[in-house]
């Protein structure tokens, strides 16, 4: 009975094992996996924004600066004080106090007196700085910010001609080649709103290439 069995186990042919990749049909699965034109441009794209692209550090002080680059110090005031000066040149200014807080804030104004008038302007807020360990040389551009309830731009980092760089809190940036070209002078003044609605329309405009300086 024994010899009988073992026969019939032996006649009988073994169905194969069944490898779990079997019932998966790879060619659909490497077509779900396949870049698509449209990615690949885009992935382009970025790829040659970031190539134009620093890194650059705000900086509220020479102090503060110089804290992050001690070795650096007198590049450190240096910067600071030409970002002052570009600032002098190049901020929107106003015919009264009241419509240079409303656009930054109550006390974050000053009046500037010359020898064809007097007018306000906003305080600087901090300083981009970019290359300074380069022996190239170093780049800085002055910063403003709004601390306006009656503002879109409050408690952001945003450049003389209206370019918004973010958060207060974020100290670290990524920004263009154009960046730190030199801004033209600001000649007249401005009402309240006006440097709302230039912020607003240089999210449209893509580039530092207008302002109403001049």
């Amino acid at each position: 009975m024994q010899d009988k069995l073992q026969d019939e186990l032996q006649e009988t042919p073994q169905e194969p094992r069944q490898k779990r990749s079997a019932g998966i049909d790879l060619n659909r699965m490497r077509k779900g996996f396949a870049v698509k034109p449209l990615a690949l441009g885009v992935a382009t794209v970025l790829l040659s924004a970031c190539g134009n692209k620093q890194d650059a550090k705000v900086y509220t002080s020479p102090d503060d600066c110089i804290n992050d680059n001690p070795e650096f110090a007198e590049q450190c005031r240096a910067a600071y004080e030409q970002a002052v000066e570009e600032a002098a040149r190049t901020a929107p200014k106003y015919n009264s106090a009241q419509d240079c807080e409303y656009d930054f804030g109550q006390q974050q104004c000053r009046q500037v007196e010359t020898s064809s008038g007097s007018f306000f302007m906003p305080f600087m807020a901090g300083y981009m700085l970019s290359n300074l360990m380069s022996p190239r040389g170093y780049y800085s551009q002055p910063l403003f910010t709004s601390y306006s309830p009656y503002s879109s731009y409050r408690n952001r980092w945003i450049t003389s001609d209206g370019y918004d760089y973010g958060n207060l809190r974020n100290r670290n940036l990524r920004v263009g080649e154009d960046a730190f070209k030199k801004k033209p002078a600001v000649t007249r003044t401005i009402k309240r709103g006006g440097f709302g609605s230039t912020v607003r329309a240089k999210s449209s405009w893509g580039s530092s290439s207008r302002s109403w300086g001049g």
